[in-house]
């Protein structure tokens, strides 16, 4: 699907405000009010947009550790990538893995109550894995920048 500035703009809107109404959306890009919701229903059916949900404050769920961990794998066990998909997928406190180039094999992003919470993640599930050779955390002490927000920037070949 080719994209126009219009639907650059729908973009930007919904990734700010996903619950704006079609009314209000519509006015903010210049268009009718059905021809808005078949823009937005075209890029919702092409799966530019995959899903809608809410952004929760980890802070005041009192999540008070977010963490980089970067796993390292031992490749002379058998179904090392297999076994390791599927143990994370019960992890709640993982709540991105990456399949990562360099050393590693894997960046997880953790969230975790407290250090008490993470360290026993760490020690009782990850450390536990059939196959983990190594892992390497990077506790946040201030976030600058988290969005999960793409730019009309990035979108527009230049």
């Amino acid at each position: 699907m080719q994209l126009d500035a219009t639907d650059l703009k729908i973009l930007q809107f919904l990734q700010a405000d996903g619950r704006i109404s079609n009314q209000d959306l519509a006015e903010k890009v210049f268009l009718s009010p059905s021809s808005c919701l078949r823009r937005v229903r075209l890029l919702e059916e092409s799966g530019i947009i995959s899903h809608y949900s809410a952004v929760l404050n980890t802070t005041v769920l009192g999540l008070e550790v977010d963490a980089f961990v970067q796993v390292t794998m031992r490749r002379d066990v058998e179904k090392w990538h297999e076994n390791f998909t599927l143990a994370l997928q019960s992890w709640p406190e993982v709540v991105g893995c990456h399949i990562i180039t360099g050393d590693a094999n894997y960046l997880l992003r953790v969230r975790a109550r407290n250090l008490k919470h993470y360290s026993a993640f760490v020690l009782e599930r990850l450390y536990k894995t059939t196959g983990v050779l190594d892992i390497r955390s990077n506790i946040v002490l201030q976030t600058l920048k988290d969005s999960s927000e793409i730019a009309p920037a990035l979108l527009v070949a230049q």
